[in-house]
């Protein structure tokens, strides 16, 4: 059986990930503060850093939230468009991302926006991203049966990172990007280029 103080723990960092969840969905991630978490979950300042190592791995546990969404939406979109080319596969998910990243846009920029080195990174967060990406590259495999596995896999990064610059880009009106309402158009003719 759990301790009061074990339950009074979880409690605080459920309480801590969905107000920094809030924060950042509304103003992004530069917008968690320990001071404004603390007062809006009533605790003190310090009993954040008794949960959570710093504020980084709070935005973490947020992002992990995020990764799980995204990776649903993308399998989702993957699973609606079964039976189709697998062009058209790469291109629903590669709809599904920017239809996601629009609706959450302070969310999924968090996933990006990390303070520290890939060294850092938690292998729970890397394991994530390799589910994303074995979406692509199951799929390019459909594509072309015949390929390496380290060709695909290279090519699932470099088309992971195209679609990503493109939304980003496009999202963010950079003026290397294009309008909004054109970036589906770009990704899927993007896609059609980059996989016949």
């Amino acid at each position: 059986m759990a301790r009061k103080s074990e339950i009074r723990r979880e409690a605080l960092r459920l309480a801590l990930i969905e107000a920094a969840e809030l924060r950042i969905r509304a103003e992004g991630a530069r917008a968690i503060k320990a001071r404004d978490l603390a007062k809006e979950v009533g605790c003190a300042t310090g009993a954040i850093y008794n949960v959570f190592n710093d504020l980084n791995a709070l935005k973490m546990a947020v992002n992990g939230r995020t990764f799980l969404a995204l990776g649903k939406a993308v399998a989702s979109s993957r699973t609606d468009a079964a039976g189709q080319s697998p062009q058209r596969v790469l291109i629903a998910m590669a709809q599904a991302y920017l239809d996601f990243a629009a609706l959450h846009t302070n969310l999924w920029r968090a996933l990006f926006d990390l303070e520290m080195t890939v060294e850092e990174v938690p292998e729970w967060y890397l394991a994530e991203l390799e589910k994303l990406f074995a979406n692509i590259s199951s799929t390019l495999g459909d594509l072309w049966p015949t390929r390496e596995a380290t060709d695909i896999a290279l090519m699932t990064r470099a088309l992971f990172s195209a679609i990503h610059g493109i939304v980003l880009l496009g999202l963010e009106q950079r003026i290397s990007g294009v309008p909004k309402e054109m970036i589906s158009q770009m990704i899927e003719k993007t896609l059609i280029e980059l996989t016949e």
